[in-house]
């Protein structure tokens, strides 16, 4: 949910549903940037993976607090399955 919903004409924006990419939807994107939150990163990939599909400029009006947001699930899909866990604090 974000806390600054998009506008596309008639149409607000308040939810987007992000998918784990595969490997191919990744290209042209250098793993450490999408680590580190690049916003250029992210305004790349996050059209292909998102639903409703958040096109490229609408990417870069995100609020910042909405993207960091939406950056860290993107990072997190690229860890394992192990480091997950292992960043998880225990019970």
């Amino acid at each position: 949910t974000l806390d600054t919903p998009l506008h596309r004409g008639d149409t607000v924006i308040d939810k987007i549903t992000l998918r784990k990419p595969k490997s191919g939807e990744l290209r042209g994107i250098a793993l450490t940037d999408l680590l580190q939150l690049d916003v250029n990163a992210l305004c790349t990939v996050l059209p292909r993976i998102s639903t409703p599909m958040v096109l490229k400029h609408e990417a870069g009006e995100l609020d910042p607090a909405d993207l960091v947001q939406l950056g860290t699930k993107v990072a997190g899909f690229l860890l394992t399955k192990a480091a997950l866990e292992s960043a998880s604090p225990s019970a």
